[in-house]
């Protein structure tokens, strides 16, 4: 099945010259989301590990269903003050801004070992913030997994990880 055809584009957004890639449609086709699963579960059985972190909000719809797939645990990396009682926070750099993600303390056992999950690799903030959020926490931080990667932007190496992903894409298109 080829996943691109249910990748939307959205030209100029957030911000002019961003071409934002829309996972929704692969979201809403049951069999292109089953696939996608499939192959991201595939891929993480390559791992030894524990849980899977994934980054709000679309990391969580991935995350979630590799989880329960493959019979692993799941942390939310939420958007900063969304998570209740003491939190472990890591804020970093996006091509068109700031953001800061948190996962609750105690989220990870010390040396639980974590697959970290998103929709997109661009730069690699999210993916950093992840790591440095389950290294944090007491966890260790194994490799990152991507429905998609923005060819350009080479953020696999702002991250200092294995990183995998199911699509390469253009950030022009």
């Amino acid at each position: 099945m080829d996943l691109e055809k249910y990748i939307g584009v959205v030209p100029d957004f957030p911000k002019k010259g961003i071409s934002f890639k829309d996972v929704s449609p692969l979201l809403r086709d049951k069999d292109a989301f089953k696939e996608a699963i499939d192959r991201l579960a595939e891929i993480a059985g390559q791992y030894d590990f524990d849980t899977f972190v994934g980054a709000e909000a679309r990391g969580f719809a991935f995350g979630a269903a590799l989880a329960l797939k493959m019979g692993k645990g799941f942390v939310m990396a939420r958007k900063s003050g969304k998570l209740p009682g003491k939190t472990i926070a890591y804020t970093y750099t996006l091509e068109y801004g700031s953001a800061t993600l948190e996962v609750s303390e105690g989220a990870f056992e010390k040396g639980k070992r974590a697959l970290l999950i998103d929709d997109l690799l661009a730069t690699g903030g999210t993916f950093l913030a992840m790591k440095e959020l389950v290294k944090k926490a007491g966890g260790e931080p194994l490799a990152c997994l991507a429905v998609i990667a923005l060819e350009e932007l080479h953020g696999e190496e702002a991250i200092g990880l294995p990183c995998h992903h199911l699509l390469l894409l253009s950030d022009s298109h």
